[in-house]
């Protein structure tokens, strides 16, 4: 709550406009402001790399970042970083369900906190209103979350992602299930946020790839509105020549009836749609609809004859929610056969119910992957040996989710800052080595009982390095998950006082070294000196110059090198040099610095106003 005892008569007043601005419906909260939010009031951001803890398996893979430190200081430095370049943001934040399982100003929240709901919003509100622009045009939020916040959670989402589409999908991670008053909860939830296009239409991205899973099916009607009367222009004769239906005739007058359901006409055979019981019926589509769309249609043989069937072809899209309640079409339809055949063959009850209860029970074993105890916590046991994390998700979860977006695109950067154990970053690792993805992850945290560094870096090192199983089975599993050639990079947050001297933007030019490098992709040292840096990438450079009365000497490096340049140099404001470096012909960009770092943390604060 506000403070208003040193608030003078006219700030009262401007405070009262504007709550009388603030709309009537919808989502509002009154919370005290976050102590990290005025942290970066008073201070500029950068990060500081700690390179003990870089990791470099392979130069042609990418390089991933771990981000140490306060959410919302991470997002406010991307903004300067991967403005408009992530592809899915996955956050896991906590669902406040008053168990001391998160701080609001450094306090705990428990179920007694006077503002709990509030708090909560609130923070969620400062990250996603910082975090929406980091998304692609056709990025996509991806939030988990309990029935402790969904309804106002939904409810936020809607006001941050106002040209989103916002789905809600329960996914049972926990089939056993968690034990209440009245329900036994199973599931919690995911949001989707889809954004829309161009048009204000809903754009496309849940991955399709998969099989097609054709199926033959009765050509004529069933069922009770399945009479000739009910639609007289879908009875009409079909022709065939053996299995192939070659022709089709026109629909006949009412007092017109077939004296059987196949004639034979010269060397074709005339099929009306008639049932076994001599009922005229209709076939699947009207005579004009036929002759547009021309469905392929076999003629099958049967033992009253003939039957004219039409081809359907499912799509079968990748289930994301493969929990115990939903199946593929092809585990039903096994399931379904094998349970006949114990009918059909035995007559002892016990042995029938054994029998299907181990069928039941290899469906839920192969399908049940979103099981947080099993391919969660017990994964990070392995992983980690000593360390213990409470309530990690399932990888194969976090994998199934994240991979309905990105599975068509190879190279997409997933950032995740309620990074908690890691999950999304193995995630990501194991979907490139199971299709040879170069895809990027992103993973902030903060180092509250040393999560970042006892939980989060070493499983990523883990899975990076490799590890050894230990004999038994979850062993096994384990090695198979690991050992993903990779790099990473780690870096924390750090301050600097916010000062308007010029020292002050020579310091904060010095301090965003870590930012340009990261921005640009060139974390490999080339050349310094006390005037200029320049850092290697893959098939790119970038310049850091430190004082412009050496841009001659700059230039003179820059020549000698192929590949293309991106320059940065220190300026007191907006100064183009452009003409200083127009006969180099490799320069892809000349960028005054720190001043786009100063405007754009402006641009973040006036947000949360």
């Amino acid at each position: 709550m506000k403070d208003y005892s040193n608030y003078t008569k006219e700030d009262l007043i401007d405070e009262i406009k504007n709550l009388q601005r603030r709309k009537k419906y919808g989502l509002n909260w009154e919370i005290e402001e976050e102590n990290v939010v005025k942290e970066f009031k008073e201070n500029f951001l950068y990060l500081k790399e700690n390179e003990k803890l870089n990791i470099s398996k392979d130069d042609n893979k990418p390089i991933n970042l771990i981000i140490e430190g306060d959410n919302y200081h991470a997002v406010s430095i991307l903004n300067t970083t991967h403005k408009e370049s992530i592809d899915v943001i996955y956050i896991d934040p906590p669902y406040n369900t008053g168990s001391n399982d998160w701080r609001y100003n450094n306090d705990y929240v428990d179920k007694e906190h006077k503002y709990r709901h509030s708090a909560w919003i609130q923070m969620m509100f400062t990250r996603l209103q910082a975090s929406k622009e980091l998304l692609k045009k056709d990025g996509v939020l991806i939030c988990a979350i309990d029935q402790h916040e969904v309804n106002r959670l939904g409810l936020l989402l809607e006001e941050v992602f106002t040209e989103h589409f916002i789905y809600l999908i329960p996914i049972v991670h926990n089939p056993r299930s968690q034990q209440g008053k009245n329900f036994g909860i199973t599931h919690e939830y995911i949001y989707f946020c889809i954004p829309s296009d161009e048009k204000g239409s809903e754009q496309e991205l849940i991955s399709k790839k998969e099989e097609l899973e054709p199926e033959w099916r009765d050509f004529m009607q069933g069922g009770l509105s399945s009479e000739r009367h009910t639609s007289k222009n879908l009875f009409y004769p079909i022709y065939i020549k053996g299995e192939e239906v070659v022709d089709v005739g026109k629909v006949p007058s009412e007092d017109f009836h077939p004296k059987s359901k196949i004639i034979k006409k010269k060397d074709l055979y005339e099929v009306w749609p008639i049932d076994s019981k001599g009922s005229e019926k209709k076939w699947g589509i009207s005579y004009d609809s036929f002759l547009k769309s021309k469905p392929k249609l076999r003629a099958k043989k049967t033992k009253n004859g003939v039957t004219i069937e039409s081809l359907i072809t499912h799509r079968l899209r990748k289930s994301i929610w493969l929990g115990p309640t939903v199946y593929y079409r092809k585990s039903l339809d096994k399931l379904s056969k094998d349970i006949n055949k114990i009918f059909l063959n035995e007559n002892n009850i016990k042995k029938i119910s054994k029998e299907t209860k181990t069928i039941f029970n290899k469906i839920l074993d192969s399908k049940a992957r979103y099981d947080a105890s099993e391919y969660g916590t017990k994964i990070i046991q392995k992983i980690l040996k000593n360390e213990k994390f409470d309530f990690p998700k399932s990888l194969y979860a976090v994998y199934d989710t994240i991979y309905s977006i990105v599975e068509n695109k190879k190279n997409a950067i997933i950032l995740d800052f309620f990074a908690g154990s890691g999950t999304t970053g193995h995630a990501v690792l194991l979907m490139n080595k199971n299709d040879g993805g170069n895809r990027k992850f992103i993973l902030n945290t903060n180092n509250d009982n040393n999560i970042a560094t006892k939980v989060c870096y070493p499983r990523i090192k883990n899975v990076i390095n490799g590890v050894v199983s230990d004999g038994t089975k979850k062993g096994d599993e384990v090695s198979k998950i690991t050992n993903i050639h990779s790099n990473l990079r780690y870096f924390k947050t750090e301050f600097q006082k916010k000062d308007a001297t010029d020292s002050s933007k020579f310091k904060l030019f010095n301090n965003s070294i870590e930012i340009i490098k990261i921005k640009e992709e060139t974390f490999n040292l080339l050349k310094s000196n006390k005037n200029y840096s320049i850092y290697k990438g893959l098939k790119k450079f970038t310049a850091i110059l430190f004082d412009e009365e050496y841009i001659d000497d700059l230039k003179i490096e820059l020549a000698k090198l192929k590949e293309e340049v991106s320059v940065y140099i220190f300026s007191l404001g907006n100064v183009t040099f452009d003409d200083e470096f127009e006969n180099i012909n490799n320069i892809s960009k000349i960028i005054s610095y720190p001043e786009p770092i100063i405007n754009e943390y402006e641009h973040l604060l006036k947000l949360n106003k």
